[in-house]
């Protein structure tokens, strides 16, 4: 029987699986979280760690736990792709915010400041792995406290690095971006391309 060619997305997000599709790229959702491997992943900085260097742990793990799924469901053995997001300001690593009073406190930290979104991409399959990382800069514009309090009750802060979405309403904060605004959605186009095409894929 002729399967066409796909991969294994090793990530519950829509912007994820919304960015996959514009690169043409068949893919199937794996849902880490029914495996008991999933716990391997602890999406918490060790100390001393560097931003980038978190982000890209956070990948390549996610991808060999999604690995270890396919070897664990005896599915068909395509490549798995893990990707992090992780915001830096002034060398300090904003992650998801814990409940709104966090987010707002987020959110107010970057209001009028440079800050730094890495998000970074991991593909495996069998004892192959490649990564990449892309490095965004974005500068904010001064928030009020009721311009951060509406943004906060649309609810787009939850589940996100830095308390936001750069594809929502949050999109109207950003006065500069330096990079890929892709990469700062969640999964970098050019980055992710260029790794599949390693694996063997026509992007």
């Amino acid at each position: 029987m002729l399967v066409d060619k796909r991969i294994y997305l090793a990530s519950q997000s829509p912007r994820r699986r919304e960015l996959l599709k514009q690169l043409g790229v068949a893919f199937d959702v794996l849902p880490l979280r029914a495996v008991a491997g999933r716990m391997d992943v602890v999406e918490i900085p060790q100390p001393g760690e560097t931003a980038p260097d978190f982000a890209q742990r956070m990948a390549i793990e996610k991808a060999a736990c999604g690995w270890r799924a396919v070897d664990a469901r005896h599915v068909l053995r395509f490549p798995v792709l893990g990707a992090d997001t992780v915001v830096e300001l002034d060398g300090a690593i904003l992650g998801k915010p814990a409940d709104r009073s966090d987010a707002e406190a987020m959110l107010s930290r970057l209001s009028g400041r440079l800050h730094l979104v890495h998000t970074a991409v991991a593909v495996k399959q069998e004892g192959r792995i490649e990564q990449c990382l892309s490095t965004s800069v974005i500068r904010f514009a001064e928030l009020s406290p009721l311009t951060i309090a509406r943004y906060l009750d649309t609810g787009e802060h939850i589940g996100k690095a830095g308390a936001y979405g750069i594809q929502g309403r949050a999109g109207a904060f950003v006065e500069h971006l330096e990079g890929s605004y892709s990469g700062v959605m969640g999964l970098p186009l050019y980055g992710t391309a260029v790794l599949l095409r390693v694996f063997g894929f026509a992007v």
